[in-house]
């Protein structure tokens, strides 16, 4: 059974905010730390997993990123702490 994720990276504290999906959360996060792409987590140096909620459903999953990635600033600090 594949398990899906929305996670959330920074690069400090109150730092950079980056909202990802993944159905492989190791893998992906492999990636950013060894930054083999050009991208934002790249460019900002996003590479700590401050926040990550599984999902057993694709859409689900899917759904969730696309309303985090709306959400304020603050309030997806005060979902990390």
């Amino acid at each position: 059974m594949k398990i899906y994720a929305v996670y959330i990276l920074c690069n400090k504290k109150h730092g950079t905010l980056y909202v990802g999906f993944t159905n492989d959360i190791e893998r992906r996060m492999t990636e950013h730390r060894r930054a083999v792409v050009e991208s934002f987590t790249k460019k900002y140096d996003l590479k700590l997993l401050v926040y990550v909620e599984p999902f057993k459903y694709v859409n689900d999953a899917i759904a969730r990123e696309k309303q985090l990635k709306r959400f304020k600033r603050q309030w997806k600090i005060n979902l990390i702490e």
